[in-house]
């Protein structure tokens, strides 16, 4: 008499799990789209060389931003609520320190969207995957 495992619904059961191993769709969650709307405002000349909260160097003429929670190095899209222009600019610092804001810009990024002279514009913030 034989034994162990080599039994036929053993041997059955192995195989039908082996083959349909292959054939389950992996899961994949949809992205997930985050959208904030809020006040910005934009930071340079006081800050430029100095140190950000990640460690780099800050250079106004990059374009770069400051945002509480995001993680840095997300990449968002700025866009100005009063006139429509937009830029990406990738997370580097933490702020703004006003709690009515929701993004501090760098100059260069501010210029890009046409906020330089109002200081403070009402924007969407999306992140970018």
């Amino acid at each position: 008499m034989k034994t162990g495992v080599t039994s036929l619904p053993f041997l059955v059961i192995t195989a039908l799990l082996i083959l349909t191993a292959g054939c389950a769709k992996p899961r994949v969650s949809p992205p997930t789209k985050k959208v904030f709307i809020g006040y910005a405002s934009w930071y340079g000349p006081g800050f430029h060389g100095r140190r950000t909260a990640s460690g780099e160097i800050f250079n106004m003429y990059d374009y770069t931003a400051a945002h509480r929670t995001l993680p840095f190095g997300t990449r968002v899209k700025v866009t100005n609520l009063k006139n429509g222009r937009s830029v990406i600019v990738r997370i580097n610092d933490r702020g703004p320190a006003r709690k009515n804001r929701i993004i501090d810009l760098s100059y260069q990024a501010a210029k890009k969207i046409g906020m330089i002279r109002d200081g403070i514009v009402k924007v969407r913030v999306e992140v970018i995957h």
